[in-house]
């Protein structure tokens, strides 16, 4: 039988340092959607404070349960203009808004995204003009004691509540606006409820019964205290510090929901009938390309092959059958899974670069194994030459967008991005949000600041947590932390505690180098942020975006290629026909260099662990050094492939293969 209440107001991880709740775990769905399962809701809703961070990992959470996901947020409504940035009329008030369809998805993230662009004033404020122009598709709710109904209400001021809850009914529908009357056990809700209901009753505007979730389970109150402390730089025996008041605000089953308000069932029943009015679709299999002009008389796929059979001369003096075919295995694989805009919006802002001065990168990453990015000048390595393949950058049986890492000297890196933006349009380009959580170490000293230890004992103790380890395997694996465990309960309580918070998120920030290009505006696929420096960013970060079907491009900034540029401008003033692109790579001097670990200044070889490497292998080749990147990594350093490698290549071990082909 399935529950009779949905949790319509709740918030997550992303309501930063204060909501405890993650939505995923080592990659997988969070606690969260197996609650929500077992309580045996038909749906649940996400509503963040100011933002949509989670929506599109709650909203695939959701669906691997089988739950109705519906998407909101918990908008701050400016008290008067969202214009308004004093102290004296920069004040808010909350209000929950649910989209129930696409027209409505839509309509949230644009007004969620003019918050932090145009309205952001400590917190990213909205105004009831914005409210009024793009209320299509919304429920909303009235928030909760924050809320401007609610807290007219609590001042006594019964004729401007009215007032208010008539003005959200007529601009969002009598059907589309509801009261929130919540009981978390706090005094100020319940002195509301009876006004609530009567207010209910003038306006002809129903009910709901809401939560304002913060936390998973009931246990969990204490932990989410301490986040709040960490949050506000207070310390936990702060007795004038922010604090909930109550145990309550967590994911309560139905049955407790159901008796809590069993003086108004209708609060209750609202709650499915509000849930039944979502319908809303937001499609994974499909690619949204922006639009690249080819000339007259062409289409993309046309155009892309006439400009790749034309490289395939430039970059061959004899052009044999196996290039050939491979150029029209490629293509016709492009062409299947609809990629050809993809090359030629990447070739475009590269030639734009090379036109301009700005040195472009060889090419790395499987982008490398296709002789499509060669031909059209994206990459400078045939693959042909590595026994590359194309497949593990484009696979058919694989529907996932194409990623080319591209590196431009860093002194003209933001040219191209800007021959972008004016390009496709600067609305439809946005720099990609990141978001930083709590790590062990982090999350064990901001605990401790919070619990009252000194910076210097905090950071004693996250000292005891070996470098890549969580909590949990520090735990068992660190003897030094199971000493101080054992010699202090207080320690061992802040341990606990970092425990259950370590992976929260913590705060966003800006992708050194993702941006995306949609094919209209951003706004109607990711909500934007206003971050640090007032960098606009999308909502949704570098993982989501391409899920979408968005196209991301990582434009890489590199100062070794300005460096290189700088050194082929000296030496051109005493030859003026050096070409960096034919320097011998059987040059005996470098690899001398190179086996005595003078890599300094030498892009991926420059780290201790790497030149120590290069020492034992001694390189005496180019293979050797693509095999010693390929090997200086988790997975085969993990499987001590290097030293086998080395062992190798100086004839202290035999070389075999595990299948005949090789």
């Amino acid at each position: 039988m399935a529950s009779e209440f949905v949790h319509l107001h709740n918030h997550t991880e992303y309501s930063l340092l204060d909501g405890s709740v993650r939505l995923t775990k080592d990659g997988k769905p969070g606690e969260l959607f197996q609650l929500i399962k077992e309580y045996k809701m038909p749906a649940l809703a996400i509503t963040d404070h100011g933002n949509m961070y989670g929506v599109m990992e709650f909203y695939w959470g959701c669906q691997e349960y089988g739950i109705k996901p519906i998407i909101g947020c918990e908008v701050y409504v400016a008290k008067k203009s969202r214009h308004d940035k004093t102290k004296e009329t920069g004040g808010y008030h909350h209000l929950v808004l649910l989209a129930k369809d696409m027209e409505g998805y839509h309509n949230l993230m644009m007004l969620v995204s003019l918050g932090f662009t145009e309205g952001f004033y400590s917190k990213p404020r909205v105004d009831k003009e914005l409210l009024a122009k793009y209320s299509k598709g919304l429920v909303c709710l009235s928030g909760c004691i924050a809320g401007e109904v609610s807290s007219l209400l609590l001042d006594g001021n019964t004729k401007e509540a009215v007032e208010t809850a008539n003005f959200y009914k007529d601009i969002f529908g009598t059907d589309n606006f509801y009261l929130e009357i919540q009981d978390n056990g706090l005094e100020d809700q319940k002195k509301i409820i009876a006004p609530l209901i009567e207010l209910s009753k003038k306006t002809m505007i129903p009910l709901v019964a809401t939560n304002d979730c913060h936390y998973l389970k009931k246990e969990d109150a204490y932990y989410h205290d301490v986040l709040l402390c960490i949050n506000t730089n207070k310390l936990v025996t702060d007795p004038d510090r922010m604090r909930f008041g109550s145990d309550l605000f967590y994911y309560r089953p139905p049955e407790e929901m159901i008796e809590t308000f069993s003086y108004i069932p209708e609060a209750v029943k609202n709650t499915l009938i509000i849930a039944d009015k979502t319908d809303l679709l937001i499609k994974k299999d499909q690619f949204l390309l922006p639009n690249y002009t080819v000339p007259e008389g062409f289409t993309p796929d046309t155009y892309l092959e006439k400009l790749c059979r034309e490289g395939l001369k430039k970059r061959y003096s004899e052009v044999k059958k196996e290039h050939v075919d491979r150029l029209e295995h490629e293509l016709n694989i492009i062409k299947k899974m609809g990629f050809d805009s993809y090359f030629l919006i990447v070739w475009d802002f590269i030639k734009y670069a090379k036109d301009n001065g700005i040195p472009v990168g060889p090419g790395r990453g499987s982008g490398a194994g296709s002789i499509v990015a060669y031909t059209l000048g994206i990459t400078d390595i045939c693959p042909l030459r590595y026994d590359l393949l194309f497949e593990r950058f484009l696979n058919p049986d694989r529907r996932t967008m194409p990623d080319l890492d591209i590196d431009f000297a860093d002194f003209g890196r933001d040219k191209v991005i800007e021959y972008v933006r004016n390009k496709y349009g600067h609305n439809n380009c946005a720099q990609i949000i990141t978001y930083g959580s709590m790590k062990a170490k982090m999350v064990v000293k901001d605990v401790a600041r919070a619990m009252g230890f000194s910076p210097s004992e905090g950071q004693k103790i996250a000292n005891a947590i070996p470098n890549g380890l969580s909590i949990g395997a520090a735990k068992t694996n660190s003897e030094e932390l199971q000493k101080i465990i054992k010699s202090d309960e207080k320690i061992a309580e802040l341990i606990k505690i970092s425990a259950k918070l370590e992976g929260i998120k913590r705060h966003t920030g800006v992708h050194a180098a993702g941006m995306v290009i949609a094919p209209e505006d951003i706004r109607r696929y990711s909500p934007l942020a206003k971050g640090s420096k007032d960098i606009v960013t999308t909502q949704y970060d570098g993982n989501t975006l391409p899920n979408l079907g968005l196209l991301k491009v990582d434009f890489l900034g590199l100062k070794t290629l300005s460096i290189i540029d700088e050194a082929v401008k000296l030496i051109r003033l005493k030859d003026k026909n050096f070409d960096v692109n034919k320097i011998d790579l059987e040059d005996k001097k470098t690899y001398q260099l190179l086996q005595e670990g003078k890599t300094y200044g030498v892009f991926q070889l420059e780290s201790d662990g790497i030149r120590n490497l290069t020492k034992r292998l001694k390189p005496t080749n180019i293979d050797d050094i693509i095999a010693l990147i390929a090997l200086y990594r988790p997975g085969p350093m993990d499987a001590h492939m290097p030293e086998i490698f080395v062992d190798c290549k100086h004839g202290r071990k035999n070389i075999s293969y595990d299948h005949p082909l090789q």
